[in-house]
């Protein structure tokens, strides 16, 4: 079990909106930024319960599940509409951190155990509707669920009380983001963590996880690792920070901080400096809505300058700007080698073509031959770099994989996957 108890905003979806837990209705239609916001704000996991009725919800509730594996920042737990293996591998394959296997579905139970054997158990919990199912937990941990939903609105403390009597972990759920009936079911040895239905976005997860640890449940906040009365400040009593995204590593602004502001920014997870113009403190998007959500903060090796890695929304500058520097005094020319940053740059020309195709370009004959010219192509050069393997010349092996890249990002292209799903692929092994 984890060191600290996690807070999981939890919503079903349907019909491409999110719904409460313990409710029909869809109150959010933007099921992203809804996703995006618990990312950003502190949530240690999502679950999603998947409330599609057909087959055609089903895929659409799969691609946004998928969409927001890719830019929520935040493991996921999903299931809900599980009839066959194919479906947990759906699931898996979208993002999912793990499966849940509701067991008052018959069908579901018996699946548990080859889709343990199948994605390892640690991929497999099951979802227990209410505590009536809580004799059988140790059933379904020997058919290969690691953790044990329970699913009811808001446990008793008695029936809380229950669960030290057993050996398998839980997590539990509660219909209200209270701090209060959070404590008392994160005060057991047995709870991982809580799920609320949380459909709008107050209180904030860290401002719900700030409470839980005035009542002493050990959560994942922001604690510097420096005390401030270390840190080297100006003749003002402040403390430049340098602010950059936390994807690219674009650099974005440069602020200062006081003291008051650092035990803000780290209370609250959102960056808040000392604006000297104003003599006051200056809580970034306040007033436009430009937030920017802490990912890191870093102290220089002077213990004179911060570096905050953020995730920014909309612009970073006052201008509209997304970042302050924008204004090119000097530059030489230089060939960019960051691989990334390259692959990204040889992509965005492949989707131009894709989008805007132009005469003559052999990256539009690909895409006009089709999928099968694709595939004979990229086998061709796989091919190449075999044979080009077996020569001691090296330079003649980079230029084969250098077209099996290419190659390959076309295919990328062409099925709608993007170097930052593949980064994020391998980065989950």
């Amino acid at each position: 079990m984890n060191e600290y108890k996690k807070v999981i905003p939890g919503f079903g979806i349907r019909e491409g909106k999110a719904a409460a837990l313990w409710g029909a209705d869809c109150c959010e239609n933007d099921v992203l930024a809804l996703s995006r916001y618990y990312g950003d704000s502190g949530a240690d996991e999502l679950f999603l319960y998947d409330l599609s009725e057909t087959d055609e919800d089903h895929e659409r509730s799969i691609g946004l599940i998928k969409e927001i594996a890719r830019t929520a920042d935040v493991p996921i737990i999903t299931g809900g509409r599980v009839r066959r293996l194919e479906d947990v591998k759906k699931y898996l394959y979208a993002g999912a951190k793990a499966v849940f296997l509701n067991v008052d579905v018959d069908e579901n139970v018996d699946l548990m155990k080859e889709a343990s054997d199948r994605f390892g158990d640690d991929k497999i919990y099951a979802w227990l509707p209410d505590f009536t199912w809580l004799e059988r937990t140790a059933e379904y941990s020997q058919l290969g669920a690691s953790v044990m939903i329970l699913g009811c609105a808001c446990p008793s403390e008695a029936e809380t009380a229950r669960l030290e009597e057993k050996e398998e972990t839980f997590i539990l759920s509660s219909d209200c983001p209270d701090a209060a009936v959070f404590s008392s079911m994160l005060a057991s040895g047995r709870v991982s963590g809580v799920i609320s239905s949380m459909t709008g976005k107050s209180p904030s997860c860290m401002e719900l996880k700030q409470q839980l640890k005035k009542n002493g449940i050990a959560v994942d906040t922001f604690e510097s690792a420096v005390a401030w009365e270390d840190f080297k400040l100006n003749s003002d009593g402040l403390i430049p920070v340098i602010v950059q995204d936390y994807r690219t590593s674009e650099v974005l602004m440069m602020a200062y901080m006081n003291q008051e502001a650092f035990e803000a920014t780290l209370h609250s997870g959102l960056m808040t400096y000392f604006s000297r113009s104003r003599q006051s403190l200056w809580l970034k998007g306040e007033t436009s809505g430009h937030y920017q959500y802490v990912k890191s903060l870093s102290l220089d090796c002077d213990n004179d300058t911060l570096l905050a890695k953020v995730n920014q929304i909309g612009a970073a500058c006052h201008t509209g700007a997304r970042s302050c520097f924008f204004q090119t005094l000097v530059k030489k020319e230089y060939q960019e080698t960051n691989p990334l940053k390259v692959f990204e740059d040889v992509f965005a020309i492949i989707l131009d073509r894709k989008e805007n195709p132009k005469e003559g370009s052999y990256t539009n004959y690909l895409f006009d031959k089709g999928i099968d010219k694709i595939l004979k192509k990229l086998g061709e050069e796989a091919t190449e770099i075999v044979i080009a393997a077996k020569n001691p010349d090296p330079e003649e092996v980079k230029y084969e994989i250098s077209d099996f890249l290419y190659h390959m990002m076309v295919l990328m292209a062409d099925k709608g996957v993007t170097w930052e799903d593949i980064t994020r692929e391998l980065a989950n092994r």
